[in-house]
């Protein structure tokens, strides 16, 4: 699976959140750009673990802000990373 498709699956899980016409890319930050507080953030995680097959660590999200970092960390878990 590639980054594109990744962040492409993520961009559907953010619909919800998205605010306006704004396209929601890799550069989108997720806190900032989409005004999403912790518990929905978690949400989405719970959401793309189901979707991926993948497990997140915790301790990675502080880490993460924008969606393609948040892709990155799904494709690294996904190959056992």
């Amino acid at each position: 699976m590639s980054l594109d498709q990744v962040v492409a699956e993520i961009a559907l899980a953010l619909q919800p959140f998205k605010k306006g016409d704004v396209a929601i890319t890799a550069s989108t930050d997720i806190a900032q750009d989409l005004n999403m507080d912790s518990l929905a953030v978690m949400d989405l995680l719970m959401e793309l673990e189901d979707k991926f097959d993948v497990s997140i660590p915790l301790n990675m999200v502080p880490e993460i802000a924008t969606v393609g970092q948040l892709a990155q960390t799904v494709i690294d878990s996904k190959k056992g990373a």
